[in-house]
């Protein structure tokens, strides 16, 4: 299907890597995985029989729609637009999901992956909190002529009846909580919406590659302003933190964000992901099952439940 220019979208770090001809075997069950903050939160929501109680949960910086606004052109380029086909049709392939399968993007921002796994004739749920990335999605679903439903929800507290043949989190859409309890919490609800034998396919940039690839800033221009990035890192090498300042080229105008991602290593998501109720995960360094080794440039998790 020809593509257009999209709407918005978040920054994908992967990018393609060598194939590998053999598929790496499954690793042994773990334990499950138990984590400790990253900083200490007094404001952080208490978790009570394994819940999050929403009441006390304070506002975080993804929940504002102006920084997606602001910030969305920036991370969703035409580049990472042009890749979406190759990533959904791989994700297909993954899971062997046959047309009509129902699979849950959770985290789906403007619909990138969404509207190309739709195409692919699979019944897509999109779940995201910002609701002008679900407008876009929308949008650029109408314009690609597939339907996809879509959700708006905070994938802390989201729960649903349905049952998914697959879902996915991918473009690092994951360690973004003040608190790894409520990263735990998204994992276990994606967990709970996925049928028995159902598959989870997880993509984001690990400790690992964190540290392979590490730089103190660059700068760019994309969509009308300059770019620039400043990094990091926070305690051992568990959080990275980022400042992304924006000056727009005509106006000279000027904002900044800074927000702090957690760094999970491989291991880690493994193991968290076999103890909340996958029965099998495997690491590989891209969606063709190439090694997770020295040169891989992104950490893609394959789930079954």
């Amino acid at each position: 299907m020809p593509k257009k220019t999209k709407k918005t979208s978040t920054a994908q770090t992967a990018s393609k890597k060598e194939k590998s001809a053999a598929r790496p075997k499954n690793m042994g069950s773990d334990d499950a995985f138990t984590f400790q903050p990253l900083v200490p939160n007094m404001g952080a929501p208490a978790s009570v029989n394994g819940n999050v109680t929403t009441q006390t949960q304070k506002k975080s910086w993804f929940e504002n729609e102006d920084f997606w606004k602001n910030y969305g052109p920036i991370m969703f380029d035409s580049a990472h637009w042009a890749e979406a086909p190759g990533v959904a049709a791989a994700i297909q392939k993954i899971a062997g999901l046959k047309k009509g399968a129902r699979i849950l993007d959770a985290g789906c921002g403007p619909g990138r992956i969404s509207v190309e796994l739709a195409a692919l004739g699979l019944d897509v749920t999109g779940v995201d909190i910002i609701q002008s990335e679900l407008d876009a999605a929308a949008e650029t679903a109408a314009d690609e002529g597939v339907d996809i439903s879509l959700v708006n929800a905070d994938l802390r507290t989201y729960t649903t009846d349905q049952k998914f043949d697959a879902a996915i989190n991918v473009y690092t859409s994951f360690g973004y909580c003040d608190t790894m309890e409520e990263d735990v919490q998204i994992l276990k609800h994606i967990c709970d919406a996925i049928k028995d034998g159902g598959w989870f396919i997880m993509e984001m940039t690990s400790r690992e590659i964190a540290v392979q690839y590490f730089t103190p800033g660059e700068w760019f221009e994309r969509a009308g302003k300059t770019v620039l990035t400043e990094f990091t890192v926070e305690g051992a090498w568990e959080g990275l933190r980022s400042r992304w300042i924006l000056i727009d080229n005509k106006t000279g105008g000027r904002i900044e964000h800074e927000f702090v991602q957690r760094l999970y290593s491989a291991i880690e998501l493994k193991r968290l992901l076999l103890g909340i109720g996958f029965k099998t995960a495997e690491v590989y360094g891209d969606f063709e099952f190439s090694p997770y080794n020295e040169n891989a440039k992104t950490m893609v998790i394959v789930a079954r439940k």
